[in-house]
């Protein structure tokens, strides 16, 4: 079979790394130059865009922000999976948004906002602790603003002045003080047959996810049972096929949704080494049509981020359960270079191994491994 991915990253060359002992061929479309390459090499292929979408079984995307003639030119050929709706509303916060109140999914408390004078009435109705998002391309942080206090509004007003908010508004949410980060990859089926992987809990630096830890500890039946719950709800809305990612705010017991992203997701790669079937495998067993795997965590897992930083001591590939993958990317700030999994058997073990890590990367760029390992260590 033959899959055809929007986009050539890393999330492409994993997918075809999974592919490849199943027989599946896939390449990758390069948006900004529009040709077709080898996911790995990056190496452009003897074929044009047309043909590789006609010679496709299946098309799909490594990212959301895919220009809109691209996803319509492949809607067209009916094999774009997950859908178009779905893609496009994993780009824009409004759409996301809006779906989630059709689906009366719980999310934090917002205002949109297409024109600055409307930020007085927003701090009014929400309170003046807010978080300003861009609708559209904002990710790893950027695309964010925050406002702490109302008389720091003039001075956002001004920073925010140069944007054309009526072409892309702002998604303005009520800070959440909440408990910690969670998120769910599962996948559905084109019958309909829905897998999860267990939750995990996620640490961010920067606006940035730079830890995962699965299955995430201390959480109860009734909390997974709340998010497969949700999960469910939205895939079925969106007739979804693939894998999905939803990312929460756990507030008590409660949670709240933060994003969706219709792809493969980054809190997931600890499935490469920590589950039966990772989240790539299970994404082009689905848009296939072949069974989906086991998603059964094997112990407890840690997905570790190497960003902006290449200088890694590969001695550190002699601490058992310890896992390199490298995207083979030039080196710059908040750059994704690649991510390192970590396998244990039971937390306090997996908390020595991320330690025993943490003695080979430089705490500024890895903030939260020795803290984490730590913690771990004391479950």
């Amino acid at each position: 079979m033959k899959v055809l991915i929007f986009g050539a990253g890393q999330l492409a060359r994993m997918m075809y790394l999974a592919g490849a002992p199943l027989g599946i061929e896939v390449s990758a479309v390069d948006v900004g130059a529009r040709i077709v390459v080898n996911p790995v090499s990056k190496m452009p292929l003897s074929i044009t865009l047309d043909e590789a979408m006609l010679d496709a079984d299946a098309i799909s995307v490594e990212f959301e922000h895919i220009p809109e003639d691209l996803l319509e030119q492949a809607r067209k050929t009916g094999k774009l999976l997950p859908g178009m709706e779905a893609i496009l509303t994993g780009a824009d916060r409004v759409r996301e948004k809006r779906l989630l109140e059709r689906l009366a999914i719980p999310n934090c408390a917002h205002r949109i906002v297409d024109d600055i004078a409307q930020l007085d009435d927003v701090v009014d109705a929400l309170g003046e602790k807010l978080i300003l998002k861009a609708s559209r391309d904002g990710y790893d942080g950027y695309g964010q603003w925050r406002l702490a206090s109302r008389q720091d509004l003039p001075a956002l007003k001004q920073e925010l002045a140069g944007l054309d908010l009526h072409t892309v508004p702002l998604v303005v949410e009520q800070m959440s003080l909440f408990d910690r980060e969670v998120s769910l990859v599962g996948i559905r089926s084109k019958d309909g047959q829905v897998k999860f992987y267990p939750l995990a809990e996620n640490l961010h630096h920067q606006g940035q996810l730079h830890v995962s830890i699965a299955p995430a500890p201390g959480c109860s039946a009734a909390l997974t049972a709340q998010a497969e719950d949700i999960f469910t709800r939205l895939a079925d809305g969106l007739g979804y096929i693939g894998v999905l990612a939803v990312e929460f705010f756990q507030v008590g017991e409660q949670l709240l949704v933060n994003e969706i992203a219709p792809r493969v997701h980054n809190s997931g790669h600890w499935s490469m080494q920590g589950a039966d079937t990772c989240q790539f495998e299970n994404h082009l067993r689905a848009i296939c049509g072949l069974p989906l795997g086991d998603t059964q965590a094997s112990g407890t897992s840690a997905m570790v981020n190497v960003i902006g930083y290449e200088k890694l001591n590969l001695e550190l590939l002699k601490i058992g359960g310890c896992h390199l993958h490298w995207y083979g990317k030039s080196v710059r700030a908040k750059r994704k270079m690649g991510h390192i999994n970590l396998v244990g058997e039971n937390y306090a073990k997996l908390g020595r191994i991320m330690l025993d890590l943490a003695d080979y990367l430089p705490d500024s760029h890895f903030p939260h491994l020795r803290a984490e390992g730590q913690k771990l260590q004391s479950i």
